[in-house]
C-alpha cells in the first residue's frame, strides 16, 4: 500500500527537479522498512530512547552533551577515580590456577556439590545480563564522558567474569549434560531464571526513571551476587578449592566497586526515587535472592544454612540502603565471621598489592591528571 501511494504521488513531480530527491527518500524508507522487519522476525526490537525530555533536561548525568565525546578536562573527579581504580584492579582468567580444584571438587559432598553447581549456573549467565543493560541502557543513557569511561571497562570485566564461571562449570561438571544444563540455567532452573526475568524486566522498562532501574541494577550486583560469594568464600574458609576461591575474591572485588559507583552515580541525581520505592525495588530483590537460597541449599551443611544466609542477605541489603543514603529495613547482624575482612567494598590485599604493581606503567599514580582544568568555565 505504502509503495503504491508513493509511486501515484511520485507522478506528480515527473519533471520537477525534486524528483531524484524524493526517490532517495523513498529508497532510505524502504531500506529502512527492510532492516526493520529482518530483525523483528530474528527477535529483535528496535530500541528507543524511554528518556522523557524533562529528565533528561533535569538531571546532568543524562543530560545531552556534546562534550561527552572527549574525557578532558575532567568535570567529576570523584567518578573518574573509580574509573582508574577498575582499570587498576584489571586481571584475566589466565591468572587463575585451577589446577588443584579438580581433586578438591570430587572430594566434596554431593550436597556441597549441589550448592556450588547452583551458584556458578547463576553467576554464568547474570555478567551477560549486567552487560545487556550497560550495553542497551546505562552507557547510552548517561552522558558524563567519566562515567562512559567506567562502564565501558566494566563491559571488559563483567565479561572476563563471565569467562571465568564458564571455565570453572567447564573444569568441575565432566558429565556433558550436567554442564549443557549449568549453562541454559537461565531455562533449565527455575531458582535461576526468577533472578534473570526479574533483571530483565529492567532492562525492557520504558517507563521507570532512570534512578529507579540504577537502583534496581545495584541491587543485582550488591544483593543477588552477595549469597553466591559468602558460599564461595565458606569454601575458603575451610581450605578447599584455590582457583575458584581466588577468582571470587577477584570478582567480589570489582562487582562492590561496580556497587559502589552506582551509589554514587545515585548521589549525583536531582530527582530521585522517593526512599518508599527505593525500599521496594531493594526488598523484591531480597525476597527473590531468598528464594534462590532456599533451592540451592536444602540442606544445612557445616558453618552455613538456609536461615543464616538468608540472614546475610537482609544485612547486605541494610548496607546498600545505608550506601544510598536511607535507612535499614531489616537492621540484621552479619552472621557469617569469615565474611567480615571480605566484604562488597572490595577491600582486599589483592587490591593494594595490584595498585603497587601498576605504579610502575602510571594507573593511579596520577590519576588526576589535567586537574588544573578543572576549574575552566564552561
Amino acid at each position: 500500500m505504502v509503495f503504491g501511494q508513493l509511486q501515484v504521488n511520485l507522478k506528480f513531480y515527473t519533471n520537477s527537479v525534486t524528483l531524484p530527491i524524493l526517490y532517495n527518500i523513498f529508497e532510505k524508507f524502504l531500506c529502512k522498512q527492510n532492516v526493520c522487519s529482518s530483525l523483528s522476525e530474528n527477535g529483535f526490537k528496535e530500541h528507543t530512547d524511554s528518556r522523557s525530555g524533562s529528565e533528561m533536561q533535569d538531571e546532568p548525568l543524562l543530560r545531552v552533551n556534546p562534550r561527552r565525546f572527549v574525557v578532558f578536562p575532567i568535570q567529576y573527579p570523584d567518578i573518574w577515580r573509580m574509573y582508574k581504580q577498575a582499570q587498576a584492579s584489571f586481571w584475566t582468567v589466565e591468572e587463575v590456577d585451577l589446577s588443584k580444584d579438580l581433586a578438591h571438587w570430587d572430594c566434596l559432598k554431593p550436597e556441597e556439590k549441589h550448592f556450588i553447581s547452583h551458584v556458578l549456573a547463576f553467576f554464568a549467565a547474570s555478567d551477560g545480563i549486567v552487560n545487556e543493560n550497560l550495553v542497551q541502557r546505562f552507557s547510552q543513557e548517561v552522558q558524563l564522558p567519566e562515567a562512559r569511561s567506567f562502564y565501558s571497562f566494566q563491559i571488559l570485566i563483567e565479561t572476563i567474569h563471565s569467562e571465568m564461571y564458564s571455565m570453572l562449570i567447564n573444569t568441575y561438571i565432566r558429565d556433558l549434560k550436567e554442564r549443557d544444563y549449568l549453562f541454559n540455567a537461565v531455562q533449565t532452573m527455575s531458582c535461576v531464571r526468577r533472578k534473570a526475568d526479574w533483571a530483565l524486566q529492567w532492562i525492557n522498562d520504558n517507563k521507570s526513571t532512570f534512578g529507579e532501574r540504577l537502583v534496581a541494577f545495584a541491587a543485582v550486583e550488591g544483593v543477588f551476587f552477595s549469597g553466591s560469594f559468602a558460599a564461595i568464600y565458606w569454601l575458603k574458609k575451610r581450605g578447599l578449592m584455590p582457583g575458584l576461591t581466588h577468582s571470587n575474591e577477584l570478582i567480589s572485588r570489582d562487582e562492590g566497586l561496580h556497587c559502589n559507583f552506582a551509589c554514587l552515580l545515585y548521589s549525583y541525581l536531582v530527582n530521585k526515587p522517593s526512599e518508599e520505592r527505593v525500599k521496594d525495588i531493594i526488598t523484591k530483590a531480597v525476597c527473590i535472592e531468598q528464594e534462590f537460597l532456599t533451592d540451592a541449599l536444602p540442606v544445612d551443611l557445616i558453618g552455613i544454612n538456609c536461615s543464616l544466609m538468608k540472614q546475610y542477605i537482609e544485612f547486605v541489603a541494610d548496607r546498600l540502603l545505608t550506601d544510598l543514603g536511607l535507612a535499614k529495613v531489616y537492621k540484621a547482624e552479619n552472621p557469617f565471621d569469615f565474611m567480615e575482612s571480605i566484604s562488597l567494598e572490595g577491600k582486599t590485599n589483592f587490591f593494594e598489592k595490584r595498585v603497587a604493581e601498576y605504579q610502575r606503567f602510571g594507573v593511579m599514580s596520577n590519576m588526576m591528571d589535567g586537574e588544573f582544568t578543572l576549574d575552566a568555565d564552561f
